[in-house]
């Protein structure tokens, strides 16, 4: 009997024990949770700033400016792209003239080589006789006059309406083949199309600017396809007076895959021309062709007098 009741007390004291160490266990672990629990929240917040990167918003004028410059620059690059890839241009013409109170129109001839030469000849009416031409040729500008057996023959510092202009034959070259044009540059390049402005209007043409010095150039552009219909060359200086040229494009017609103007209307004033005379000239394309078998140089008969280039538009109109 008190076998058992010792064995009683001793399994009853290992229950206590075991129930003990449980307790112990299970307060143990709660007390750990306790104190992790902070840790692995501050842990959390910490892991959260750490990895969140905080979002930079830019300014709603910064994105406009951004887009438009953009857009600019891809107008440019449309206008750009419109120049012709044809080395010759030639065709015959309907040559109209006028100025001085005087408004001729006979039928012509247009050729020009990329680079090389813009030929300008006029005829008699029926006859095909040759009266005079003009020749642009990168070193100097010749004109001729049949009729009187005279020439200028002289360099552009030399012509002064050229001059005041600001006009060499590779700007001539740009206005006739109907391209943008830097006073500068012998043509334009990509890298250049960033020295443009372009306006949006929202109307039929874009117009385009550029400034510098004394001069101001502009342009107008088909705002759908970016064809130039119109350049305006402006000089303005207080102790030279002033000059203007504008240049207007009409009648685009396919050359290749490109298009180009079949219609160039120039007009030409200038307190530098005497009298401040104002001279417009029509050219009207019968047709546009890429021929290539022509001279591009023009020999001067020994009998022609050379005559001073003052007065180009006197002469102009006297052939």
């Amino acid at each position: 009997m008190e076998k058992k009741t010792t064995i009683t007390t001793r399994a009853l004291n290992g229950l206590q024990r075991i129930t003990s160490s449980k307790s112990t266990k299970r307060m143990a672990s709660m007390a750990l949770a306790v104190i992790l629990t902070p840790l692995i929240w501050t842990s959390c917040k910490t892991k959260t700033v750490v990895t969140t990167t905080p979002t930079t918003t830019v300014p709603k004028a910064a994105r406009d400016r951004e887009v438009l410059a953009n857009n600019q620059m891809n107008f440019m690059q449309r206008v750009h792209s419109n120049q012709v890839y044809a080395t010759n241009i030639v065709g015959s013409i309907s040559l109209n003239v006028k100025g001085a109170g005087k408004d001729i129109t006979v039928p012509g001839q247009l050729r020009m080589r990329k680079d090389e030469v813009i030929r300008l000849q006029a005829f008699v009416p029926l006859l095909g006789t040759e009266v005079g031409r003009i020749e642009f040729t990168p070193e100097y500008v010749l004109i001729v006059d049949r009729i009187h057996k005279e020439y200028i023959k002289a360099d552009y510092n030399q012509m002064d309406f050229l001059k005041k202009n600001g006009l060499n034959f590779y700007s001539l070259q740009a206005l006739f083949w109907n391209q943008l044009l830097l006073p500068d540059r012998p043509r334009i390049t990509e890298a250049d199309l960033n020295q443009f402005s372009v306006t949006f209007s929202g109307g039929q043409n874009n117009p385009i600017t550029y400034q510098t010095g004394n001069f101001n150039y502009a342009w107008l552009a088909d705002a759908n396809n970016g064809r130039i219909q119109q350049t305006d060359i402006n000089y303005q200086a207080p102790n030279h007076g002033a000059s203007k040229l504008v240049w207007k494009y009409t009648d685009f017609r396919a050359l290749g895959v490109k298009m180009f103007p079949a219609s160039q209307v120039f007009t030409m004033s200038s307190s530098a021309v005497k009298g401040g005379q104002t001279l417009q000239v029509s050219i009207n394309m019968n047709e546009i062709k890429t021929d290539d078998k022509w001279e591009t140089q023009t020999t001067v008969s020994p009998k022609y007098k050379r005559v001073k280039a003052q007065d180009v538009f006197s002469k102009i109109l006297s052939m």
